[in-house]
């Protein structure tokens, strides 16, 4: 993409307005240095209600300003885009990462967001670095927002492209054992980094093992916090043999409430003989006994650590380690026992799909019986049409009952003989049944219109027309959610996943093929570019039976 088009996106970008809710301070070379000097922005932001856009592009803003306007920013609940390019032009380069983090803590993300903060955040990677200045991301945080092993997956994808943080933190986000490996490995990438915190999540050992690994490639690691991660006795001793043969900058360990027996807590406790910087070792809450934690306060007193030793007053008791590994065993056969139920519904799901699909059936005779009906009727009605400013033409009530019907059934079950069959209005009819502020509605429309796409020259116009005229309708609609149309139609789309249960449509080649055209109209959102553009270039198998539409979409984005 060439300068000239970064320049105009940007402009375009900065032009945008979040229903009628943005604050912008656009281009008045400011330079603020101090929280003083920033007071007026920080009045203006507080006394602005519903705040959901925020642009600072084209000022420079130093440490205590950037801290002053974060700080007025902590309770604007609704806030959802900022607009912050050239934002610091003519800073040191150590103070931007001062200014710049990304804390997103508790905000409800889900897999969805986590999924589409990680294209976000490789879109800005990969701008960035065609600009020969690559982003240079250095603090995470995005603690309790359910990510699970998928928002984990994606994060850590864009972790490995960012290759500069120095501290993670992701703290209970319902991550297991795969997700917890993508990200260790992810980290290898990030040699800089000095605090992980993946504290209340659950690594068990295989998770544990892979984590330690990478521990082995990170010299400058000063805080570990796989509290409460379930990393069990063989998990412990990964990290302790891993703690022993490099990290000469550890500060704090904590494996806390981690299943861990007697002999691997002191195996823990050895290696931090020689770690001239620790100032905090935590065990508590593990499996010791009365005996094994006396055992553990001699070991740290004899090493003259004692004091470093948090308190071990929440100690669960004795705990054997053929004990600790049966509980392993039981626990991964709940796992396969949990994976089992889970094939189960999805064969009850493809069951429940089937009988619907018959019912369709039933439903489309139905209506093709009534159809017949209405125009035999039709014939004995005459249709008068009147000029209207919004649709040019307005069906009058006799006909316009059989007319609505028409696309109603073509809704319920679309086919191209269907659709077709609606002619000249079907676009007009087929938006009289679709609630246009209603973004999972549209999305719905959007994809029974496009199930009928095919090649035909006839039926690919009427298909690209009446998508084209649908969207446009949608997006100028007062309160229609922008957000929350992208997100749904990749859920739908089957590629992201819903924490609900949705069945996606199984055939993309028609959503693909309308979204090369309407991603080139005035009308379409250029935030939604990036998104797509990062969920083409995913791996999905969605994708199998459909690749020339996808290479065709990815390459009218590429052209933009």
């Amino acid at each position: 993409m060439a300068s000239e088009d970064i320049s105009q996106l940007a402009e375009t970008l900065a032009k945008t307005q979040v229903g009628g809710v943005e604050l912008s301070f656009k281009g008045r070379a400011l330079k603020l240095d101090t929280a003083e000097a920033a007071a007026e922005i920080i009045e203006e932001i507080e006394k602005f209600d519903r705040l959901q856009a925020l642009c600072l592009e084209g000022n420079t803003i130093g440490v205590e300003a950037a801290e002053a306007i974060a700080k007025s920013l902590v309770n604007k609940k609704e806030l959802q885009k900022c607009y912050w390019s050239d934002m610091f032009t003519g800073r040191l380069r150590s103070e931007i990462p001062l200014a710049l983090e990304l804390r997103l803590n508790n905000c409800g993300m889900g897999i969805g967001g986590g999924q589409i903060l990680a294209a976000a955040l490789n879109e800005c990677h990969r701008r960035s670095s065609e600009l020969g200045k690559p982003m240079a991301l250095k603090v995470f945080i995005a603690g309790r927002n359910r990510l699970e092993n998928e928002g984990a997956i994606a994060l850590a994808g864009a972790f490995k492209s960012i290759g500069t943080l120095e501290e993670v933190h992701m703290t209970q986000n319902g991550i297991n054992h795969q997700g917890i490996r993508a990200l260790a490995e992810a980290f290898t990438k990030n040699q800089n980094l000095r605090v992980i915190n993946l504290n209340d999540n659950t690594f068990t050992e295989k998770g544990a093992i892979a984590m330690a690994e990478a521990l082995k490639t990170l010299q400058n690691i000063e805080v570990l916090n796989f509290g409460d991660c379930l990393v069990r006795s063989k998990g412990a001793v990964a990290i302790a043999e891993a703690v022993k043969i490099g990290l000469t900058q550890l500060k704090e360990l904590n494996l806390s409430f981690g299943e861990i027996g007697k002999n691997a807590a002191i195996t823990v406790a050895e290696v931090m003989e020689h770690k001239s910087l620790l100032e905090k070792l935590d065990l508590n809450g593990n499996w010791l006994g009365e005996e094994g934690c006396e055992q553990l306060k001699e070991l740290m007193d004899s090493f003259k650590k004692q004091d470093l030793l948090s308190s071990l007053s929440d100690d669960e008791g004795d705990g054997e380690d053929d004990e600790e590994e049966e509980g392993s065993r039981n626990i991964d056969e709940e796992e396969e026992d949990l994976r089992n139920i889970d094939e189960e519904e999805e064969d009850l799901r493809n069951i429940d799909e089937e009988e619907e699909d018959l019912r369709n059936s039933d439903e489309e005779e139905e209506g093709l019986r009534n159809d017949e009906e209405e125009k035999d009727n039709e014939e004995e009605e005459k249709v008068q049409v009147k000029e209207s400013p919004d649709t040019n033409q307005v069906i009058e009530p006799s006909v316009r009952k059989f007319a609505e019907s028409e696309a109603a059934v073509f809704l319920n079950s679309p086919s191209p003989d269907k659709f077709l069959n609606m002619g000249s209005k079907r676009s007009h009819l087929i938006l009289q049944q679709t609630d246009l502020s209603s973004a999972e509605k549209v999305v719905q429309t959007f994809l029974k219109v496009a199930e009928v796409y095919k090649e035909d020259r006839e039926v690919k116009t009427a298909v690209l027309d009446t998508a084209d005229e649908l969207l446009q309708k949608a997006f100028k609609t007062p309160g229609f959610q922008l957000d929350a149309f992208i997100t749904t139609l990749l859920v739908y789309m089957g590629l992201l996943k819903s924490e609900e249960k949705i069945k996606a449509t199984t055939n993309l080649i028609g959503p693909l093929s309308i979204l090369k055209q309407v991603i080139q109209k005035d009308y379409f959102p250029r935030s939604f570019i990036p998104i797509l553009r990062a969920f083409l270039l995913k791996k999905n198998r969605a994708f199998d039976n459909c690749r020339s539409a996808q290479n065709g979409l990815l390459e009218a984005i590429n052209n933009l």
